[in-house]
């Protein structure tokens, strides 16, 4: 059979007829859905998953976009990942990236400028019928980075106190005068200051670092939504990390659907 006709026929019998079909409800373009997961095991009872009847499954999830290119094509009955003529459009579109039936696909979310010009925004895959969006590499990195740096200012914080409480121990069991320091252990200003020039002059030979990657359009990422309660944390304790992508939302953790 046709695969644009196996297309249309699978839409049409799990939605019934094209007229009362009922659209996955609408997501802004970009938005970061790692939370959640879509599976729909009527379906995957009913039709397999191979690499022409994939895009189908996906169309039903709440990750598909109904403006893409690949919908225009679907509405001509011409199979929505036909790169012949996905290649001649501009706009956002959805690519099968990699296939290794029938347990894993990877579907890219991309921006078509031209045949040869495309910018990649998000991916996602399918693993054993359950749908998922895969986080941003710079959203990995930042909520390692953050996570990293909550246990360290945590150690030092416990460390501290530990060090101020000794340090109050010692003071009530000591009542000599204290002693004048050694002379080897005054501070001598001038190599301070030959220090600190030092390092000024090595930092301004250093380059600036470069400014990260820019976010896909229309993403909206963690930490712009937390950014507002970091601002009024400030100046007291540390807060806990951020959401780790992976750790925190992996495929067992997210929301099902």
């Amino acid at each position: 059979m046709d695969s644009s006709l196996l297309s249309a026929a699978t839409a049409d019998a799990f939605n019934g007829n094209a007229g009362d079909q009922i659209p996955p409800p609408l997501q802004p373009p970009g938005t970061d859905m790692t939370g959640i997961s879509f599976r729909d095991q009527l379906w995957i009872n009913t039709f397999p998953l191979d690499r022409n009847c994939i895009f189908d499954y996906f169309a039903l999830s709440p990750f598909y976009d109904t403006t893409c290119n690949n919908e225009n094509l679907r509405r001509r009955s011409i199979h929505p990942l036909d790169i012949s003529h996905l290649s001649n459009m501009t706009g956002l579109e959805y690519m099968l990236t990699d296939a290794t039936e029938p347990n894993m696909f990877v579907i890219r979310k991309q921006k078509r400028d031209g045949p040869e010009k495309v910018t990649p925004m998000l991916t996602y895959y399918i693993l054993d019928g359950s749908i998922y969006q895969a986080p941003q590499l710079c959203s990995v990195f930042a909520a390692r980075v953050s996570r990293t740096v909550y246990h360290i200012s945590k150690a030092f914080s416990d460390a501290a106190s530990k060090l101020e409480t000794i340090r109050q121990v010692d003071t009530e069991n000591q009542r000599e005068p204290s002693e004048t320091k050694p002379a080897s252990e005054t501070v001598d200003l001038k190599e301070m200051k030959r220090v600190d020039t030092i390092l000024t002059s090595l930092y301004r030979k250093l380059a600036p670092a470069p400014p990260p990657p820019p976010f896909p359009e229309g993403y909206v990422s963690q930490e712009a939504l937390g950014e507002k309660d970091e601002l009024g944390t400030q100046g007291g304790e540390s807060q806990p990390p951020q959401m780790d992508p992976i750790i925190d939302q992996g495929p067992a953790k997210r929301m099902k659907f």
